[in-house]
């Protein structure tokens, strides 16, 4: 095992020039596009009906989840977003198109008329002068996946897509639409860019995946991955790491902690033990994964090095999570936090 020390320190000067390249990144944001909507109330009393509360209905708000949600975070920080992946015509699918348009790139979506959006639900409930807090989440999958011509078609436009982008992004939610055959062949186009990084985030099947350049997953799912219990215990966490490096032949690995911070693996290299960027009170976990993994590969293609980039992803993973809903982290929130940043 590799010693414990003390985060390396990485110029602010330098994560700043970093910073003001952003724009230069094209990401292919190729996964599940799905819908999240938020429903808010207020607590009316308790039902006589049965022992639950009444709420009095607020508002309703959509905004792009999963791969879109890594898309609109791509945008946010100044990338050109070109998304790729399947939306259905429903009434969930043209609000989820909506409210992307026009800040990504949807060339790439594939429309088919039977495809069902999936959709998470999130009702919200709290007093006139409380924070509203989460009472239930209902999810709406989609069924069975799209015929075989519109996942040729999905194909087709990912090529297309990947032969005007320098970084491909997967976000890979366990739909069984995005597979290491998909990103093989998008990472053969995307090799007239030299160093064109390719980041996978995938909830479920992470080890299918080889040859990337790097990965995202939190803890959770590094131990469902390898059966472990990782909490406090950095010999756990060291060894979990290294193999998946192994396990993926990834470049590098950044494991995010939540309130533990994160942990960055590269091979031949000690482990970066990233402290929480922010207040450890987190008020809202939802889509901070896709803003650490939309951070990490649009500062790689802005040419920072897997540290500075995970430094860089920390920033606004720590940012998204004081955030209440699925969250966008702007390019000028991460500068701020660079500047101010005292650690």
């Amino acid at each position: 095992m590799r010693a414990s020390r003390k985060p390396t320190r990485v110029d602010p000067t330098r994560l700043l020039q970093i910073i003001d390249d952003f724009p230069l990144a094209r990401v292919v944001v190729l996964g599940d596009f799905i819908v999240d909507e938020f429903i808010y109330g207020e607590i009316a009393r308790v039902s006589r009906e049965a022992p639950v509360l009444i709420l009095n209905y607020n508002s309703t708000e959509i905004v792009p989840g999963g791969a879109g949600n890594a898309a609109a975070n791509v945008a946010a920080l100044g990338g050109t977003a070109l998304a790729v992946g399947v939306i259905g015509r429903d009434e969930t699918g043209e609000r989820l198109v909506e409210s992307m348009q026009p800040r990504i790139d949807l060339q790439g979506v594939v429309r088919p008329r039977d495809f069902r959006t999936p959709t998470k639900t999130r009702i919200l409930a709290g007093g006139i002068h409380s924070a509203k807090q989460q009472v239930v989440r209902i999810d709406r999958a989609t069924g069975a996946l799209p015929p075989d011509t519109d996942r040729r078609a999905l194909g087709t436009r990912l090529l297309a897509a990947a032969s005007r982008a320098n970084a491909l992004l997967v976000s890979d939610y366990g739909s069984g639409l995005v597979t290491p055959a998909l990103v093989t062949e998008a990472q053969g186009r995307l090799r007239r860019w030299r160093d064109a990084p390719v980041l996978v985030d995938s909830r479920y099947s992470l080890l299918r995946f080889r040859g990337m350049t790097a990965c995202t997953p939190n803890e959770p799912e590094v131990e469902q991955l390898f059966g472990i219990r990782i909490g406090e215990n950095r010999r756990v966490l060291e060894r979990a790491g290294r193999e998946l490096l192994r396990r993926t032949r990834a470049e590098a690995a950044l494991i995010t902690r939540g309130s533990r911070g994160m942990a960055l693996f590269e091979p031949q290299r000690p482990t970066e033990h990233i402290p929480i960027f922010g207040s450890d009170q987190i008020a809202d976990v939802t889509g901070a994964g896709d803003t650490v993994i939309a951070t990490m590969t649009v500062a790689l293609a802005a040419g920072a090095s897997f540290l500075e980039a995970a430094r860089l992803a920390n920033y606004a993973g720590g940012i998204a999570v004081m955030k209440r809903g699925t969250a966008t982290v702007s390019r000028d929130e991460v500068a701020d936090a660079v500047r101010s940043d005292r650690g």
